[in-house]
């Protein structure tokens, strides 16, 4: 695979990453009509921004829109759905976001899903903070589903070791798998970038790796890249680093 078709599929799979924490900050006084009000912004096919601008403080609507627009001129056919979660441990809000969508490009036709736990504050029905819970996403070429999972917590302790598994359930026979992993900057992941994620030869139907967490409080994002016979499989996924075991489970 050309370094070009990796940057290009990583690329996208992190603007649709970076997409989702700003376009899932919402907020109402009750959860049932915070999440109605969010899908139903999220899925109007015009003046969904206008729509999404009303739920936020200036404050945090600073930056959404340019994203907003990149991300949906990049998959032109989302289908979201928001959904009110479990509270917080601190009594905060909680939304269990997904969104899929696909695009054709040079030749390619891409399917891309993501899914995100979302915390969020608010005052004067406008929300005032946010905090992301777990969030990961799958950008596929495969031109039929190809069932990925991954296996990778949502938050571990600082300076822990812990697993980063992607796994492709369907079984391959005789056939070869390549892939690589890559930790992401806060600077990167800010700037969207393209990492070029260097490519071995994988055995067992996988990404398996043992990775160590920092020694400081924060997030590791992962990106993941697949070569399957059937297609290319493009993956990221936050992990949030916490130093109490309490906030492992938010």
């Amino acid at each position: 695979m050309s370094r070009a078709l990796r940057a290009s599929l990583v690329s996208l799979l992190l603007g649709s990453a970076l997409a989702l924490p700003l376009s899932g900050r919402a907020v109402t006084q009750a959860p049932f009509d915070l999440s109605e009000r969010l899908e139903t912004a999220l899925n109007q096919s015009e003046g969904n921004v206008a729509a999404l601008k009303s739920l936020f403080t200036p404050e945090q609507f600073a930056g959404l829109e340019e994203r907003y627009r990149l991300f949906s001129s990049r998959f032109p056919q989302l289908n979201w759905s928001v959904r009110p979660g479990t509270a917080t441990s601190d009594g905060r809000s909680t939304m269990q976001i997904s969104v899929s969508g696909r695009r054709q490009q040079d030749g390619l036709s891409y399917s891309f899903y993501a899914n995100q736990r979302l915390a969020v504050t608010t005052d004067s029905g406008l929300i005032t903070n946010q905090e992301i819970l777990s969030d990961q996403s799958v950008m596929t070429t495969a031109k039929e589903s190809l069932p990925i999972s991954l296996l990778i917590p949502d938050s571990v302790l600082t300076g822990s070791r812990y697993d980063v598994d992607v796994v492709v359930d369907k079984p391959l026979g005789d056939a070869l798998l390549a892939g690589g992993l890559i930790a992401l900057t806060p600077e990167q992941v800010l700037g969207q970038e393209s990492p070029d994620i260097q490519l071995q030869p994988l055995g067992g139907g996988g990404l398996f790796k043992s990775v160590q967490a920092p020694f400081q409080p924060g997030i590791q994002t992962w990106a993941a890249l697949l070569v399957h016979p059937e297609g290319v499989v493009s993956v990221s996924k936050q992990v949030r680093v916490v130093d109490d075991k309490r906030q492992l489970q938010p």
